[in-house]
């Protein structure tokens, strides 16, 4: 076999970059990796079961124990808990960190060889030699004994040695498992309906861990307090009720503030946390909903009881406006709680539905929320929740400097439906995937308004660039319509100004890990699935490792005058003869139409769009999204280290020799180093990232002068979709009807076998619904040669 006869390519990465490449470590490194998931694990169980088992009066009181052993020493109470409740969620931030960082560093040892001649028969060929690498062959020769490897991670010419075996598998340079279909906890939808809306197997048993945890706790402060209520001799009914009220006003307190410890880690949308477990900000937006409710309810169920008690005894108004300086400062308390309840009320579906403004803007009270909360209880009390607010503090300040540059929009367009493309530009550097969504501000509409959009380009698609499609649904959006087609109408351009927060997603593109895929969008919901679609051929036709070969693409749309989105993916163009390397079918349903248009297919009137050149400073900033492992570790690491600096500093130099005893000064100060320790030590990395990533830029533009094809309208380039034969034979559109799910699943069954198929939805929450629904019913009924569907949901409504 002739050395330019070999194609091969890395497998699909943990880090979801655009080459999909998948690493497999040295024994060394995959050892000290399962290390690092070991003790990561180990701590959080620990420390959750510590939380838990707390409310209990033996734990209770070995922690209070545990505060007096330390009440002497120079950082007293606060630094016993801090050791309990904050530095183990800090540990487990820098073990995951340097297991990121060992996951993107690993060396390519594992490879795809495929072989140019017909496939008479399949081989899985284990090569011995130096690294231990492992490459899967595919060739007609049963003699193959040596295949000359030239690579990057070998000397070019060396000679690897290889042992072969045959399996009844079919290899054709994709990576190929022996593992039988399954069903994943992750992937199965147990509850399709209710408040919690589509909830997963794995999702359930977090949401019954948690709920237990309040119940558990509830019953056994409610025991401890009859019990000190019956230590002593308190004559009516009416003084044990206040003190009854009070005690567990107080309790219920200290529940909530468990719960606050988690609310704000989802939405660290940035946060190495997130990155390690792989949850993407879309998902964990509903997690830090749901505990965002929990809290209020908690925190205001702690409220009422006091102010109930305060009403007994007389007193309720003085109670409410005291602020004292030893102990618990009453008037932040109910400032922290009103702001809580603004944003809680304000972020009911209905009222977030009824008016996003007021939702948004009203959410910007978590300042007023947690300063005054500090104020409230003190640093002690305070440093229970710290850390998962420190890591808002990190991920919002990074966030705040990323939004500060000004993003170059290349194109903008207006489609006939009521959709706007924008091109932006980016650096190369910056990495993303399919999946992937950002935030975008324009500032001639709004300077405090950020929407979120899903991507619909492929990181394959260019360097240079990424685009997003914006339906007009709102104020903003039309407002944002309206911009552009009065730019067209005066011929001019570059009056749009964008910042960009993200991009934000996946580590891995799950989409690839499918060689069946089904993509269910109901209307704008297609834009993430043009992206996945792009980058599948892309990657076909580059020869890179991509799993999906069968995918089916069922899309639900009002009115035909949406069928124009399509075209913005030229298939064809992208893979010739796509057809015969991957299968591409698309169901298209028109729901509010019962007879096509006179013109039927995807041609569409001229498209309004205005262009500007792209400039060589108005790319996206690297600072947020899939992040640098190295540069994104060093800014946490340096921030929780000046954080633990200012502290010591603060209470051995002042706190203490000068006896501050005052509990709402102390929460403050307290606040003020966390903030201060992201901005001094955290902002001294960022500006040096800022300086790296300026001279990768300068080296990018020196290396590659290429720019990416944007059409002479403005617009990535396109062409009319009726065209291409391909599409159109695969492309059924159907009128007056939706989709039928479980004929598409019985279907898909009988055609595909026993399978894993992924399902990825983007769409309306009835939608969702409906698939998961069905998926569910399918999985409970179904044969033992069918297909097992795991469900994905890529909407998520903030």
């Amino acid at each position: 076999m002739e050395k330019n006869s070999l194609d091969y390519s890395p497998l699909l990465s943990p880090r979801g970059d655009e080459n999909g490449s998948e690493t497999t470590a040295s024994p060394l490194v995959s050892a000290t990796k399962w290390t690092l998931k070991t003790l990561i694990l180990m701590i959080f169980v620990l420390w959750a079961a510590f939380i838990f088992f707390l409310p209990a009066k033996p734990v209770n009181e070995l922690f209070s124990k545990w505060n007096d052993l330390n009440r002497d020493t120079p950082f007293g109470v606060t630094g016993s808990i801090f050791l309990v409740f904050t530095a183990p969620i800090l540990i487990i931030a820098f073990l995951a960190i340097a297991h990121q960082i060992l996951t993107g560093e690993d060396q390519l040892h594992e490879y795809v060889i495929s072989s140019n001649l017909p496939f008479c028969a399949q081989h899985f060929i284990i090569i011995i030699a130096r690294f231990s690498i492992t490459v899967t062959v595919s060739t007609q020769s049963l003699i193959l004994r040596e295949i000359v490897v030239t690579d990057r991670f070998l000397k070019p010419g060396i000679i690897v040695y290889v042992e072969y075996f045959v399996f009844d598998l079919e290899f054709d340079g994709r990576k190929k498992t022996s593992k039988l279909p399954r069903f994943r906890l992750w992937t199965f939808p147990v509850f399709v309906k209710g408040p919690f809306g589509v909830v997963s197997a794995t999702e359930l048993i977090g949401i019954v861990l948690v709920l237990l945890y309040v119940i558990w706790a509830l019953y056994a402060y409610t025991v401890r307090a009859l019990d000190f209520i019956s230590e002593f001799d308190v004559p009516s009914f009416r003084d044990k009720s206040i003190i009854m009220f009070k005690v567990m006003g107080l309790r219920t307190g200290a529940i909530g503030l468990m719960c606050l410890a988690f609310l704000f880690i989802p939405v660290s949308r940035g946060s190495v946390l997130l990155r390690y477990i792989d949850i993407p900000f879309e998902h964990a937006t509903r997690y830090h909903v749901w505990l965002g409710h929990l809290t209020m309810v908690l925190f205001t169920v702690h409220g009422l009881l006091y102010v109930i008690a305060w009403a007994m005894e007389g007193h309720l108004v003085q109670e409410l406006i005291q602020w004292k300086d030893i102990g618990v400062a009453n008037l932040p308390g109910v400032i922290s709680l009103l702001a809580g309840l603004l944003m809680w009320v304000t972020s009911l579906p209905g009222v977030r539905t009824w008016n996003f403004e007021l939702f948004f803007y009203t959410h910007q009270l978590y300042v007023v929320f947690v300063v005054f909360l500090a104020l409230h209880v003190g640093d002690f009390v305070f440093t229970m929740a710290a850390g998962g607010i420190f890591f808002f503090v990190l991920d919002r300040f990074l966030r705040f400097c990323q939004s500060r540059r000004t993003v170059n929009v290349i194109s903008s367009r207006c489609l006939p439906c009521g959709t706007v493309e924008l091109v932006l530009s980016k650096p190369q550097s910056l990495r993303y995937n399919a999946l992937s969504f950002i935030f975008v501000q324009v500032r001639e509409l709004s300077w405090l308004q950020w929407h979120p959009f899903s991507v619909s380009s492929s990181p394959l698609d260019g360097k240079n660039h990424l685009a997003v499609l914006i339906k007009v649904l709102g104020k903003w959006t039309e407002k944002l319509r309206q911009r552009i087609t009065d730019v067209d109408a005066q011929k001019d351009s570059c009056v749009i100004t964008t910042s960009v927060e993200g991009p934000y997603g996946h580590e891995v593109p799950y989409h690839l890990m499918y060689e069946n895929l089904i993509l269910v969008a109901g209307g704008i919901g297609l834009s993430p699935f043009l992206a996945i679609l792009s980058d599948i051929l892309h990657r076909v036709r580059e020869g890179k490792p991509c799993q999906p070969r069968n995918i089916l693409l069922v899309w639900a749309v009002k009115k035909s005058n949406e069928l124009p989105l399509l075209s913005t993916i030229d298939m064809e163009s992208i893979c010739p003869s796509f057809s015969n390397k991957v299968n591409i079918d698309i169901h298209i349903y028109v729901t509010r139409e019962s007879d096509p248009p006179l013109e039927e297919g995807y041609s569409y009137k001229p498209i309004k769009s205005s262009f500007c050149p792209m400039a060589s400073d108005c790319g996206m900033s690297v600072l947020v999204g899939t992040g640098d492992n190295f540069w994104s570790g060093l800014y946490v690491i340096s921030s929780t280290v000046g954080f633990v600096i200012l502290l010591a500093l603060l209470y051995v130099y002042y706190v203490t020799p000068f006896h501050i005893e005052t509990w709402w000064y102390r929460g403050l100060l307290y606040v003020i180093c966390m903030v201060a320790s992201v901005v001094i030590f955290g902002g001294s990395v960022v500006a040096m990232w800022h300086i790296w990533e300026k001279q990768n830029s300068l080296k990018d533009k020196s290396n590659d002068t290429k720019v990416d094809k944007i059409h002479q309208n403005g617009s990535l380039a396109t062409k009319d979709q009726s065209q291409d034969s391909s599409i159109a034979k695969s492309t059924v559109i159907h009128y007056g009807s939706r989709p039928n799910f479980k004929e598409i699943y019985d279907s898909i069954s009988e055609k595909w076998g026993l399978v894993d198929v992924g399902v990825i939805v983007c769409g309306p929450s009835t939608l969702q619904t409906s698939v998961a629904e069905e998926i569910r019913s399918h999985s409970m009924t179904r044969q033992r040669h069918h297909s097992i569907f795991h469900f994905h949901s890529h909407s998520f409504d903030l």
